[in-house]
């Protein structure tokens, strides 16, 4: 699917969606829990999804009332064999945190699309091996097979600079090995807001963590406790609003948006401020005023899924900005550091790529240009990509736009009800016979 969208003045009022962080990860806990859990107002899409259908093939027992409440029976630790394959589809997530708790069974096989085949997990793997796990891997990749067994080893050593998911996955295991499990990394830790909110959810679960200043982590055999567990907004879907309002100069509110939150991306509210935008934080929303942005110098090693967002904003932005530490960012669903200096650039925009940084020289809104731009079947450049659409001279078109049903699959209507001139186009298919 392609999406058009003309020049728009869009404002007004939006709700963010529920954490896919959050929910993936209640659940995962749910699934190792004794007893029935009952999860409120959770992520409905593609990607949170495969994680309920995996704890469901490892023998959780679910019940979806609607959109907003499902209900998981736990297995207590004691997982069932799947019959099939698990299958994550795109879900990196997924893949990565289903990884660990399947040493808890027997033999799992996960796999997923194109995509996921080329996503590192060498780190990880070393873990479990380092824990006694067989696992059999495509040159360290999925597919991937594991052969699960009662875990006694105490002690794993980890990198932490390639994705902070390996250590959620390890820190989720750690309460059902056999005398717990010591978690050493051998690297700077990234994406450290995503540790904070697996942290956060186990104790919501009743797990408790020893956390040495991020480098190393001890847990204590331990259950996992079934529990009611509400779901808060997403500041990485809410992020486009925002931004969306600084880049048109309007107004939004984005309304669900819990005011004390792990959520690292929070700083998405400071990097707006930074750049000039007039930013009110309530208790339970955000309103954005659009005001003349200057380039900034920002540090993204914490927040990397902001990238997109932040090279929209920078496109604009008086001067330059600098947006650094992103490395981990080309281990996505697409290598995003590429993808954003190469889409961006189409629109007209100056910006030179490094290995860790990009460097974005802001041009003046009206000589940006409609143009044809390519998300790489990544959501949050599809939606970031929809921000300078709405500004460019003429029309742009976003190929590929039908995977923000990943994470937002309500996206594209939200930008309709905000006033956002756009339409969907489905490519025609030549008939091959």
């Amino acid at each position: 699917m392609h999406v058009v969208i003309t020049p728009s003045k869009p404002k007004g009022k939006v709700k963010a969606p529920p954490s896919k962080s959050y929910t993936h990860r209640a659940f995962i806990l749910a699934t190792l829990a004794r007893g029935e859990s009952r999860i409120i107002n959770y992520l409905f899409a593609k990607d949170t999804l495969a994680t309920l259908k995996a704890c469901e093939a490892l023998g959780a027992e679910i019940k979806e009332e609607n959109e907003n409440y499902a209900f998981i029976k736990g297995t207590g630790g004691k997982l069932k064999t799947p019959e099939e394959i698990i299958n994550v589809g795109n879900s990196g997530t997924t893949l990565r945190l289903i990884s660990g708790i399947a040493c808890l069974d027997r033999k799992v096989t996960l796999d997923g699309d194109e995509s996921i085949r080329k996503r590192p997990m060498k780190p990880l793997l070393d873990a479990l091996s380092q824990l006694d796990i067989k696992v059999i891997s495509n040159n360290g990749k999925a597919p991937l097979t594991i052969y699960g067994k009662e875990i006694s080893k105490q002690e794993v050593k980890i990198r932490g600079d390639i994705s902070s998911q390996f250590i959620s996955s390890l820190l989720i295991l750690a309460p059902y090995t056999k005398k717990g499990l010591k978690l050493k990394l051998t690297t700077e830790l990234k994406s450290k807001p995503y540790v904070d909110i697996t942290l956060d959810i186990m104790k919501k679960f009743g797990v408790e963590v020893e956390n040495k200043d991020y480098q190393e982590f001890y847990v204590a055999p331990q259950l996992y406790k079934a529990t009611e567990y509400r779901i808060e907004g997403d500041y990485s879907s809410a992020s486009y609003f925002l931004a969306l309002a600084a880049i048109t100069n309007s107004e939004i509110t984005v309304e669900n948006l819990r005011k004390n939150t792990k959520q690292g991306d929070r700083v998405i509210l400071d990097i707006l401020k930074e750049m000039g935008a007039k930013v009110v934080i309530k208790e339970d929303a955000v309103v954005v005023k659009g005001n003349e942005l200057n380039g900034i110098e920002v540090d993204l090693g914490n927040t990397p899924d902001l990238l997109p967002t932040v090279v929209a904003l920078a496109c604009i932005a008086k001067g330059k900005t600098v947006i650094k530490n992103i490395k981990h960012a080309r281990y996505k669903e697409c290598d995003r550091v590429r993808a954003c200096s190469t889409e961006f650039r189409k629109f007209g925009v100056e910006i030179e790529e490094k290995e860790d940084m990009l460097i974005v020289k802001g041009k003046e809104k009206e000589k940006l240009k409609g143009c044809e731009v390519n998300s790489h079947k990544d959501h949050r450049m599809a939606m970031a990509l929809s921000l300078l659409a709405c500004i460019a001279s003429k029309e742009t078109v976003i190929k590929n736009a039908e995977c923000v049903s990943i994470s937002y699959p309500k996206f594209f209507d939200e930008l309709r009800k905000l006033g956002v001139s756009l339409w969907r186009e489905i490519p025609l298919v030549k008939n091959l016979e």
